[in-house]
């Protein structure tokens, strides 16, 4: 967690507090009326799908938030890669605590082990480059650090966090500022006069545009978003290593490879968070003798 500066121990215990209140409100009724509060139970999580497992480490605090007392054995690492049938983890201890835990573990590490899964296919591709792989902020709202999280389990890098981290300078801000020399130097300003220091990054759509963009200076990277395989191998050899360059926009498995043939050092791709298919992951009562 130390590679995720927003990963705090606080922020997973914010989120799981508030996500347990969502789903348990005032009480899990159906639980509380079914079985006995006394009863100790055993229950194993099922790998259903294969891929990359995210989210073991979650889980076990999930259920030790939910229950001090839960005994979490973990069969799994995060970023382990799983098969069909594999169990996961086994928690022991008291039923009802068991099944309060099992939507917020299940809903989590589902969605966190798709994300995993498909930017660990993603990097394989472009694995004979040294290009860098990374999300975006299309994101679930309130998910996104779990989401990024998932991210860096797969092997890929994480963007800015939000708005607040990073200067971005996307085509809305380029165009209601009057063009990117005007962005640009307004940015340079207001960072001067805030004090602030922040990496400055320009979205370019033209090669002209990487021009003014390389005119103006002080830029740390240039998006280069929704070129054409030869625009970006121009516009690469245009910037000529003096900013750091970032390929964005319609990138699929299908292009992947030929993108990072241009000599682009970073590749971002929003699917990597905003259409993933979940893993496919149950978590099933063990019962003795069965």
């Amino acid at each position: 967690m130390d590679k995720l500066p927003y990963l705090t121990e606080q922020a997973i215990a914010q989120f799981i507090e508030s996500a347990l209140l969502e789903d348990i409100g005032d009480g899990d009724h159906s639980s509380l009326a079914s079985i006995d509060p006394g009863q100790t139970s055993t229950a194993g999580l099922l790998i259903k799908s294969p891929g990359i497992i995210a989210g073991v480490d979650l889980a076990q605090r999930i259920f030790n938030t939910v229950d001090s007392h839960l005994h979490v054995k973990l069969l799994k690492s995060d970023g382990d890669t799983v098969s069909n049938g594999e169990i996961g983890l086994v928690v022991n201890g008291k039923a009802q605590s068991i099944l309060m835990a099992e939507r917020l573990v299940l809903n989590c590490m589902q969605r966190m082990s798709g994300i995993a899964t498909y930017t660990n296919y993603l990097n394989s591709l472009i694995s004979d480059t040294s290009v860098k792989l990374l999300d975006t902020r299309k994101t679930t709202p309130n998910f996104r650090l779990l989401e990024k999280w998932a991210v860096a389990i797969g092997g890929g890098q994480n963007h800015r966090f939000g708005l607040f981290d990073m200067i971005m300078l996307k085509d809305n801000h380029i165009d209601f500022a009057g063009g990117v020399l005007a962005a640009v130097e307004a940015t340079k300003l207001y960072l001067d006069q805030k004090g602030l220091d922040l990496k400055i990054e320009v979205e370019t759509r033209t090669l002209m545009e990487v021009q003014e963009v390389m005119n103006s200076g002080g830029v740390h990277r240039i998006l280069l978003d929704n070129m054409s395989i030869e625009g970006l191998s121009k516009a690469v050899q245009l910037i000529g290593g003096r900013c750091k360059t970032e390929a964005s926009g319609d990138i699929t498995e299908k292009n992947i490879a030929k993108v990072a043939a241009t000599g682009v050092d970073f590749i971002s791709v929003g699917a990597l968070t905003h259409s993933v298919s979940s893993l496919d992951i149950s978590l099933k009562a063990i019962v003795p003798g069965a």
